[in-house]
């Protein structure tokens, strides 16, 4: 396939139009009452705690990604220093919150030990030898995960009634949209360099889309289950099955067509081509993102 420039604006992107440099954060977490949480609606629901505990155990581990990521694009000032000052400092903030909330509805749950299993784990796959072969494909795939997490806390804040989560997965999911607008411009100004063809920039998509589904959620959830059932010993078929679990949350409240108009983008398809392929390719990413 033939080289490929631009043809879409931030304008179009999903949400909020302008794409948000200010050096101060939308949010902090002064602003989340976590002492107004309604502990009743949400204490019982086992698959809302394994989805909460994974989120907070992968945005956590942010800053290793964030640093390795940071050096990666060291030749660029101005996208190393957003991933370093800002990408970084808000993803860890995610983290922190959703431990708060986790650590006042679940008190028995040993998040701290629970996340230093995960992390031993889950550097491994933080390398730069991770990275996409070009800093282009890099930030397409990075889109990808922006669209994982942003997807995410959409389905969140609609899975539950609770009114403080509901109000912080909507923060959280407000800032993924927006690191994804980023990321996606960074993508526009490497690609303008490199020029590299649709089926190159789709193959990095769909890696990191494979990587998601097989990778952070299975290393979270596999050690809240060691940290539950005081064992190393886990099988995968467990996981697996946990997994499942809760994918079907998440399937039931996935805002399908803003995750694939996300998805799509980096590919500066045609309106027509993209209307034509929405509906089996709709089908397709709830597949791989969800089983």
């Amino acid at each position: 396939m033939t080289a490929f420039s631009p043809a879409i604006s931030d304008s179009s992107l999903p949400d909020h139009d302008a794409v948000n440099v200010a050096t101060t954060p939308p949010w902090s977490l002064d602003d989340i009452d976590f002492q107004a949480i309604d502990t009743a609606l949400v204490r019982s629901d086992r698959e809302l705690f394994y989805l909460l505990v994974s989120a907070s155990f992968v945005e956590s581990g942010s800053d290793t990604y964030a640093g390795n990521l940071a050096n990666y694009y060291a030749a660029n000032p101005e996208a190393s220093g957003w991933l370093s000052e800002h990408w970084e400092a808000e993803e860890l903030q995610h983290g922190l919150a959703l431990r708060r909330y986790v650590e006042h509805v679940w008190p028995e749950f040993d998040w701290e030990r629970g996340y230093a299993r995960f992390f031993e784990e889950y550097r491994h796959t933080c390398s730069i030898d991770n990275f996409e072969s070009t800093k282009a494909l890099e930030m397409a795939a990075r889109c990808v995960v922006e669209t994982g997490t942003a997807a995410l806390y959409r389905s969140l804040e609609q899975a539950s009634d609770e009114p403080v989560l509901r109000d912080l997965t909507r923060r959280i999911a407000d800032d993924e949209v927006r690191h994804y607008k980023h990321f996606y411009r960074y993508f526009n100004t490497f690609n303008g360099v490199e020029r590299l063809g649709r089926l190159r920039v789709l193959g990095a998509l769909v890696r990191r889309l494979l990587e998601i589904k097989n990778e952070d959620a299975q290393i979270a959830l596999r050690n809240v289950l060691r940290i539950e059932r005081g064992t190393e010993d886990i099988a995968q078929r467990d996981v697996r099955r946990l997994n499942s679990r809760v994918s079907a949350v998440i399937r039931r409240n996935l805002p399908i067509e803003m995750t694939v108009k996300m998805l799509l983008r980096p590919l500066h398809l045609h309106a027509s081509v993209e209307r034509a392929i929405r509906k089996p390719l709709v089908a397709v990413v709830s597949r791989a993102m969800l089983y």
